[in-house]
């Protein structure tokens, strides 16, 4: 059975994203349903995969990352309004026995994101 799992790299800082809010949402028909949420630990990551098991589906999904609240708490200036607030990645899973990390590497005025390994 394949996985989804994914990180987080603050490259203003050049520090992992500890205690950034993920949520995971599925989408079906243009509605979307959350699956769960998770903070960050200390290297950035989730503890344990996002989704597993029979959960694994093949699908399209959004991660939702607290962008703005992050860099508040880290004291990071940003501007009023900040220009991310929270980033959003959808994505497709084609192969339900695959491993999808879907990491973001974010500032408080750019991201980016791949499919890892």
């Amino acid at each position: 059975m394949g996985f989804l799992t994914t990180h987080v790299l603050d490259t203003a800082q050049g520090v992992p994203g500890s205690n950034m809010s993920v949520s995971l949402y599925r989408i079906t028909n243009d509605k979307r349903e959350l699956l769960s949420q998770q903070m960050t630990n200390s290297d950035g990551r989730c503890e344990g995969p996002l989704l597993k098991d029979d959960a694994f589906t093949v699908g399209v999904y959004e991660l939702e990352f607290g962008v703005e609240a992050y860099f508040t708490q880290a004291n990071v200036a940003q501007p009023s309004p900040a220009f991310l607030s929270d980033v959003t990645l959808r994505f497709g899973i084609a192969q339900a026995c695959d491993h999808y990390h879907v990491p973001l590497l974010v500032s408080p005025y750019s991201y980016s994101t791949y499919r890892g390994s």
